[in-house]
């Protein structure tokens, strides 16, 4: 089994003016010629002034999961939804080969959010959006099924998995069943927790390519969890998404 920490991502805006966000490139770590990690490509934990709005803007071959810890947005798009996210609403953006929507930051409060870019199995596809609303903001001590190809609250055109959990501390928590065998990143929204000797905290990650069994919270933590097939095809020519590296 190789386990590999990978450090938080770059800080860039700034939160004063409206908007700051760290993005993360997981395989800037692991590999010299792809800026992800199969079909995860970019990272983006974004905190913005209530009011802010980002503008209508172009997305292409991302697949694009919008996951909120605190506040509310408006999204809007090209193809005429309009509809509020917070905690327990989400959304995937499948942008495919042509999209295009904006945020509206709304309440009194900051928005504090993921979007997570995942790549496509394919170039060109045909553009959808997915809305889905959990009954609960946290699954507590468990892990919660958000997105995937098949059997999962929202759809990823990808072999990917997408997980989250909010582990008390001192909790022990194992992978899920179905994930051994697959490789995983598990990322941390907020707290710390230590797997197999790497202890990591906010914005930090491990990659492991293979399951363990000793994932334990040092504090409360907020934690999602990517598995996937490291023989699964992905197109890592998204607008987002896609290879820094490779475009270098």
């Amino acid at each position: 089994m190789t386990i590999t920490k990978i450090p938080a991502g770059r800080m860039r805006g700034d939160f004063a003016h409206g908007f700051a966000v760290e993005i993360l490139y997981p395989g800037l770590t692991l590999t010299s010629d792809d800026s992800g990690i199969g079909p995860i490509g970019r990272i983006d934990r974004a905190q913005v002034q209530p009011g802010h709005l980002i503008g209508m803007h172009p997305h292409k071959d991302d697949e694009i999961l919008t996951y909120i810890r605190n506040g509310e947005m408006l999204h809007r798009d090209t193809v005429g939804n309009e509809k509020k996210l917070d905690k327990t609403h989400f959304m995937m953006m499948n942008a495919g080969h042509t999209f295009q929507h904006e945020e509206l930051m709304l309440g009194d409060g900051s928005v504090k959010a993921l979007q997570i870019f995942l790549r496509p199995n394919a170039p060109d596809l045909e553009p959808m959006v997915q809305f889905h609303e959990f009954p609960e903001e946290y699954s507590v001590d468990s892990w919660r099924l958000i997105a995937g190809p098949s059997a999962a609250p929202l759809k990823v055109r990808s072999d990917v998995r997408v997980f989250d959990a909010r582990i008390a501390e001192g909790v022990h928590l194992g992978l899920p069943a179905e994930e051994t065998g697959r490789n995983t990143l598990l990322y941390v929204y907020s707290g710390k927790v230590a797997i197999a000797g790497e202890v990591i905290s906010d914005g930090e990650s491990v990659f492991s390519t293979a399951a363990y069994d000793d994932l334990t919270a040092w504090a409360g933590s907020d934690v999602l969890l990517f598995s996937m097939d490291p023989a699964a095809e992905v197109y890592r020519g998204g607008m987002f998404s896609g290879s820094q590296r490779r475009r270098a």
